[in-house]
């Protein structure tokens, strides 16, 4: 039996460990890197970055059919299913170097392919390797969750693990499950030619604002994608080509494919974590507000932590736990700031707390300014006027925003920004943003804060009258 003494230890190579790693090491720390299966993780592999690359096939495709209103003559695309998942194979593999042990291991970190599971408070075994780190840290992630709904276990189905792997496209797709995940699968599948029903248990994007959502929805239902809500699985039958699912009002749906879309559980069952004192609950490890668990030399980090799953939140906890780690430094995560996208044409992005939230938090202190994009110029520009802007407003500061629409997912960054640094809504209002570009709308819905304010004033309009009869 191999054994090493390091400073840190992290299990779990994707966002948040490969971030550890790589700050750690670059400043001075020892560390030691365990992946079992493969380096980048969920959003290299089977998450963020396939996914993003098929919906990029679809937008192509798509685009070839809706030309009309700008003057090209529409044709129907000829999909080559097969080619469009080379793509996806060709964008990881580019990307892949990047994650990869020869480059971690440039850098100075020890890496160990292997899984690893604790065998005492101070000790880690990987393979033949006995670890022995000042600091652990857990960043395992997550997997797909598949409920036990009857008659799934006896009927082919896809992941995400899977569904970029597949070389045949799907005749009719059925996905359960209408969160980002399954309707971002169910776009991207419409365009490149499927068929696509989702079936939902309650309400699709139920976890966004149910206005915005529903922008978001009108339009796939127009792109032709069947969304069954209120539907949850009952039972589940057929063989490969023909399944059905059965929702327990009775609905029958058929298809040839089915991807299990609903939801994902912490990757916790390798690591042995009682045998360190780490305690777990339902969503996964129990951390306090440094991201260290019941053993004080164990931090978890990402997905295993945190009910928010995204990589961008793996990567800020890296750096939570960094800076505590290296240097003895209080640090403790927020969640207000955080936010999220779903990456369907159009997009639909939040952070911080939606109307509904702030109205429940905040009572009569919330002002909400709203801006649509029909009103933007290069939205108009581009045909894409569908869509809208919510920002919540609490004496002056933002405490949410909510967008639907094109590029939304690039436009909440800048209400993350406001909001992590607990700015106000005139840092946004006082902005210069270049014409003609989709961001206007993030100026001109700080500016409508201040609509009332300043046009429906009458107090500023006596101002304004007493200082122009001085005025030379």
């Amino acid at each position: 039996m191999n054994r090493i003494k390091t400073d840190i230890c992290i299990i779990g190579a994707g966002s948040g460990g490969l971030s550890i790693a790589s700050g750690a090491v670059q400043m001075g720390a020892d560390v030691v890197l365990i992946e079992g299966h493969k380096m980048g993780g969920d959003c290299l592999n089977y998450g963020c970055v396939p996914s993003k690359a098929l919906i990029a096939a679809g937008k192509a495709a798509h685009a070839m059919e809706t030309g009309a209103p700008y003057g090209v003559s529409p044709i129907t695309p000829k999909v080559d299913y097969g080619a469009a998942k080379d793509h996806v194979a060709k964008v990881i593999g580019t990307i892949a170097p990047h994650d990869s042990v020869e480059r971690f291991e440039g850098l100075g970190v020890k890496v160990i392919s292997e899984y690893g599971q604790f065998i005492s408070p101070t000790e880690v075994q990987a393979g033949d390797t006995v670890i022995t780190a000042r600091r652990f840290v857990v960043a395992t992630g997550s997997s797909p969750f598949v409920p036990p709904i009857p008659g799934l276990d006896s009927v082919p189905y896809e992941t995400n693990e899977t569904i970029f792997e597949l070389r045949e496209k799907p005749k009719h797709l059925l996905v359960i499950g209408g969160g980002p995940i399954g309707m971002e699968m169910a776009q991207a599948h419409r365009r490149l030619g499927s068929e696509v029903t989702v079936i939902e248990g309650m309400k699709a994007l139920g976890k966004d604002d149910p206005e915005l959502a529903e922008i978001v929805l009108e339009n796939l239902r127009a792109e032709g994608i069947e969304i069954a809500e209120d539907a949850m699985a009952a039972e589940i039958r057929g063989k490969v080509g023909a399944i059905e699912v059965e929702v327990k009002d009775g609905r029958v749906f058929k298809g040839s494919h089915l991807l299990m879309a609903v939801g994902r559980k912490p990757n916790l069952e390798k690591l042995k974590l009682d045998a360190a004192g780490v305690e777990t609950h339902r969503g996964g490890v129990k951390v306090d507000d440094s991201l260290r668990t019941t053993n004080r030399r164990v931090y978890a980090v990402g997905d295993v932590a945190s009910p928010l799953q995204f990589t961008h939140v793996a990567g800020y906890h890296a750096g939570v736990v960094i800076k505590s780690m290296l240097f003895g430094l209080p640090s403790k995560v927020r969640v207000d700031h955080i936010p999220w996208a779903t990456y369907t044409e159009p997009e639909l992005a939040q952070v911080g707390l939606t109307e509904a939230q702030a109205r429940e938090t905040h009572g009569d202190l919330l002002e909400v300014t709203r801006i649509e994009f029909s009103g933007n110029d290069r939205a108009i520009a581009e045909g894409k006027t569908q869509g809208l802007i919510k920002v919540m407003i609490v004496k002056g500061r933002p405490v949410g925003a909510s967008i639907a629409g094109p590029q939304a997912g690039e436009l909440i960054g800048v209400w993350a920004l406001v909001i992590a640094n607990k700015l106000k809504i005139g840092a946004v209002a006082n902005m210069v943003a270049p014409y003609p570009t989709l961001g206007e709308v993030n100026k001109r819905a700080a500016g409508a804060y201040y609509t009332p304010r300043l046009f429906d004033n009458p107090k500023v309009k006596r101002i304004v009258r007493f200082v122009q009869r001085w005025l030379p």
